[in-house]
């Protein structure tokens, strides 16, 4: 039984390599297969984990013979329901109303929690904690300071770089374009990154596929 498992991630891992040759009907059967079964999971895994207990732990208690406890869950409950509604033609204008909400609250809950984290935190973190310290040498032997003194000159670059009510000429001009620099650096290191990690996953694969063989042939 686990040589079946095995060839079959090994199939699914080569039909999904064959795109590298061109499309085929082989990717795609992988590609929906896992389109298809990852949406099964997750509203399956939805159900049990947030509106079975919901229903019988919350707003009914099955230990108390269904008694009406917490009712004010029955209104998550019915705006959930009206979003059905868009599958509906003549009734599709109800969904309007459960999803504006939604947008309204989660707009209200992600801002503030986002400007905090990728802004207020990022410039305390940017600012705060700079020592200058040029007596200990660092990475690739230069003093802490020195990285310091980068950091500091990177983020005020790239700052001056978006500003765009002023045009980029001499100093502002030479600033911006150290900020394109810093940009660059940025965006090829954590492109590199990327890269590194998916060469990572693709190496796994490879060694399944190795498994595999090993598995069929012994």
């Amino acid at each position: 039984m686990e040589t079946t498992w095995l060839t079959i991630g090994a199939l699914l891992t080569v039909f999904t390599f064959s795109f590298l040759y061109k499309d085929n009907p082989f990717y795609k059967f992988a590609e929906h297969l896992v389109v298809g079964v990852s949406a099964g999971y997750f509203v399956v895994l939805l159900i049990r984990t947030n509106l079975v207990p919901i229903i019988s732990q919350k707003m009914f208690v099955a230990d108390r013979g269904w008694e009406l406890d917490q009712w004010w869950y029955i209104i998550p409950l019915i705006l959930g329901v009206m979003m059905w509604a868009r599958f509906s033609k003549k009734l599709s204008w109800i969904s309007r109303y459960p999803l504006a909400l939604y947008i309204g609250v989660a707009s209200a809950l992600t801002i503030p929690l986002e400007l905090k984290n990728r802004v207020v935190e990022q410039l305390q973190a940017t600012v705060l904690k700079f020592k200058f310290d040029m007596s200990n040498p660092d990475f690739l032997g230069v003093p802490q300071g020195v990285w310091d003194i980068v950091v500091v000159i990177g983020v005020i670059s790239c700052l001056i770089y978006f500003f765009f009510s002023k045009e980029h000429k001499g100093w502002f001009g030479g600033s911006a374009k150290v900020g394109i620099y810093t940009l660059m650096i940025a965006f090829g290191a954590s492109f590199g990154y990327t890269v590194m990690a998916r060469i990572s996953l693709f190496i796994q694969r490879i060694q399944y596929l190795r498994d595999w063989i090993s598995a069929i042939s012994s």
